[in-house]
This record gives structure tokens, sequence and C-alpha cells, in this order.
């Protein structure tokens, strides 16, 4: 326990850090992040016995995340977005060169560890330029302290109140008490979120609670069921007492591009 609240305090110092100093070291520090969880995500399915194509996936992985940042920086930009098909055929040309007997399974989960970490952690990024080239890191540190109330928030009562099991074939600890308590814990925190961060109203930022609280649940249990897949109970060990990249940033996973979405239709309305 004394192991995980170091880590834990540490991790969350570390993660403001990223978001407060500025636009450049927030980038390339979440690029840093993603190729990490990227490379966690192919070491988990490399004990299942699959072979993905590790060096071209985080290459590809690592361009994709630079396009669409620069894009999100500057949409003059997205010229470069034409490069991807060129880029990504590498990852299929290359199984023609290998002997294996399942190819196709191997070309599904490099391309899979790319849509599974690095487009969510690009989301994430373009949070901060949703409104123009001068970064805004706001929307991406609001959006960290809700996911952390969430979590917070869903293992306090679940633990005290849980009762009645969300989803028990993926996770047997997650309770429906959990997830409502997590909710209405993010909303709190949604609501202080909308005193010293004017860009939305309060109602706005509550419903972008909301949001991450639900679907950061859910992207909780698909990594949970990933891991099951493959029998392992921790994505990894590089944060002591907290497993893995993947383990503490499922709730992103799904949540970022959500939220993305909805920032930008309702700022862009």
């Amino acid at each position: 326990m004394k192991t995980r609240a170091i880590t834990g305090f540490f991790f969350i110092i570390v993660m403001l850090a990223s978001v407060l100093i500025n636009g450049y070291v927030f980038g390339v520090f979440y690029l840093l992040l993603s190729g990490l969880a990227l490379l966690e995500f192919y070491r988990l399915v490399k004990k299942a016995g699959i072979n993905p194509d590790v060096m071209t996936g985080v290459l590809n992985g690592a361009f994709i995340y630079v396009v669409f940042a620069l894009i999100s920086v500057d949409g003059d930009y997205h010229k470069l977005i034409f490069l991807l098909p060129i880029t990504l055929s590498f990852i299929s040309i290359q199984e023609l060169f290998k002997k294996n007997n399942a190819p196709f399974t191997n070309i599904a989960y490099t391309y899979m560890g790319i849509i599974f970490t690095i487009i969510p952690f690009t989301f994430f990024y373009a949070l901060a330029y949703l409104n123009g080239p001068a970064a805004n890191l706001h929307y991406p540190m609001a959006f960290l302290l809700m996911l952390w109330a969430n979590d917070t928030g869903a293992y306090l009562v679940g633990s005290k109140l849980g009762r009645t099991k969300l989803f028990e074939r993926h996770s047997p600890k997650k309770t429906w008490e959990g997830l409502i308590g997590g909710i209405i814990i993010t909303a709190l925190a949604a609501y202080i979120i909308s005193i010293y961060f004017t860009e939305l109203s309060v109602t706005q930022w509550i419903w972008i609670g909301v949001l991450i609280s639900c679907f950061g649940t859910v992207g909780d249990l698909i990594e949970s069921m990933f891991k099951r897949s493959i029998d392992v109970k921790d994505s990894g060990g590089i944060l002591p007492g907290h497993g893995g990249l993947l383990d503490r940033f499922d709730g992103l996973l799904l949540a970022a591009p959500v939220v993305y979405a909805y920032l930008y239709f309702i700022t862009n309305a």
C-alpha cells in the first residue's frame, strides 16, 4: 500500500506538470507515453504467441501522433495525412518476407495496437488545440482531474456500498453502485472546475464529466477483457503498485476521443 501511495503521488505530480509547463512539453510527454503504451501492448500480445511488427508499428504510431499533432496546431499540415497510407502499408508488406503461419493475425494486432493506444492519446493531445493554434491546457487538465475523480469515486463508493456487479465476466470488482458513485463525484469535480475554467458553462463541464465516467468505465472494461483474453493480471510493472501504463490509462482510451468529439461540436456550433 505504501509503494502504491508513493507511486500514485509522483504519478499525479508528473501528469499535472506535463499540462502545466507549456504546449511543447505536453506534446512530447504524451508522444513518449503513447509510444511506451504501444510497446506495452505489443509485449502483452507476444505472451499470447502473436508476433506483431513492433518496430514498424511503433514508427507508424509515432508518425500518426506527430502528423495529427501538427495538424491540431496548424491546419496547413493536413497534406501529411496522405503519407499515412504509404507508411501504414509497410506493416502488411513486411509480412511477405516472414515465414509464419498467421501473417494476418500479426498484421491485425500491429494495427490494433496503434488504434488502441496511439489514437486515444492523439485525441487527448488535440484537446489543447480545439480553439486554435495557441495551446489551451485547461481542457486536458480538466479531463485528467475528472478521470481521477471518477476512479476515486467509483473505488470509494464501490468498496463501501457495492453490491450489484456491473460486468462480472470481465471485471468482478466493478459494481453499479461504484459506477453511479463515480459519476456523482466526477460531476462534483466538474462543477468545481467550472468555477476556475470558464471556457464552458457548468452544464457543459458536467456533461463532459458524465461522458468521462461512462466511457472511461467502458474503456476500463475493454482493457480488462483484453488482459483476460491473453491471461495476464497487470499490463506491466512500470508503475510499482499500479501495474502498467494501459492499467493507468484504460479510462482514457475511449473517453478522450468521445470528449474531443463533444467539445469539437459544442465549441464550433
